[in-house]
């Protein structure tokens, strides 16, 4: 019985990180196009380049925990999109790229492979 509920638990919390990282990427992808719109140095660029330097700083620490549960193929090719992802809204920021669309695509893409079955915290696969 309490096996039967802990499970339960369980698999509402991994339902609600994965709302939670959908919920993250479409917000990225919102403020990003917006910021597209607006152009660099806009009140909209800052809090996009903000919001998405946050987001992978928050997965990057978590790809590189030794307790997530991803295969270490797709980690590391997770890892290596965060840091792009990274380098990119710096480039941005510094002035040397002015187009957040490269930015938006690899968003957009994340975010249909996190679809309805799987997320990056999880155990589970792409």
């Amino acid at each position: 019985m309490y096996e039967s509920t802990y499970m339960v638990m369980l698999e509402d919390t991994t339902e609600q990180i994965r709302d939670n990282e959908r919920r993250a990427f479409d917000t990225a992808i919102e403020l990003l196009q917006r910021a597209q719109q607006s152009g660099r140095g806009s009140r909209d660029s800052v809090e996009a380049l903000l919001f998405v330097n946050r987001l992978w700083t928050i997965l990057l620490e978590d790809l590189a925990d030794n307790g997530n549960g991803l295969p270490e193929a797709l980690r590391a090719s997770l890892i290596s999109i965060g840091i792009w992802m990274l380098r990119r809204t710096e480039d941005i920021r510094q002035g040397n790229i002015d187009d957040f669309t490269a930015l938006i695509e690899v968003s957009e893409t994340i975010r249909k492979g996190l679809g309805r079955s799987g997320h990056v915290h999880s155990s589970e696969a792409w």
